[in-house]
């Protein structure tokens, strides 16, 4: 059975569970914040989401991340780092993209993440 949490927006949801796979996705609640604060909340949301559905960050096996301008790369790296950690056992696979996003969001993170049954 696939397990789904409702987010926000209507047509589709900010979770999905299916047996030991995770997926979800966020972006900052406050998009007036700079590229550092809306990293920070889509992380911390990004986190909160797979706790939710029984996983953690050091769970997550891929990770997709968009930003609106890709010279906020080094930046949001940075802040990703700190957020996963130095433990290379705990880095998934990861790719970055430079992508139009919509309004004044800077950032959205997707990631497939294997729950603990």
């Amino acid at each position: 059975m696939i397990t789904r949490k409702r987010g926000v927006y209507t047509g589709r949801n900010k979770s999905s569970a299916y047996k030991d796979l995770v997926w979800t996705v966020a972006t900052a609640k406050d998009v007036s914040l700079s590229i550092e604060d809306q990293t920070k909340q889509t992380l911390a949301t990004i986190e909160q989401n797979l706790l939710e559905l029984n996983s953690n960050k050091h769970q997550i096996v891929s990770a997709q991340v968009y930003l609106a301008n890709i010279n906020d790369k080094p930046t949001m790296d940075s802040i990703w780092q700190d957020w996963i950690g130095y433990n290379p056992d705990h880095w998934p696979q990861r790719a970055c993209l430079g992508v139009d996003l919509e309004g004044d969001v800077l950032i959205e993170v997707t990631v497939t993440a294997v729950a603990i049954l």
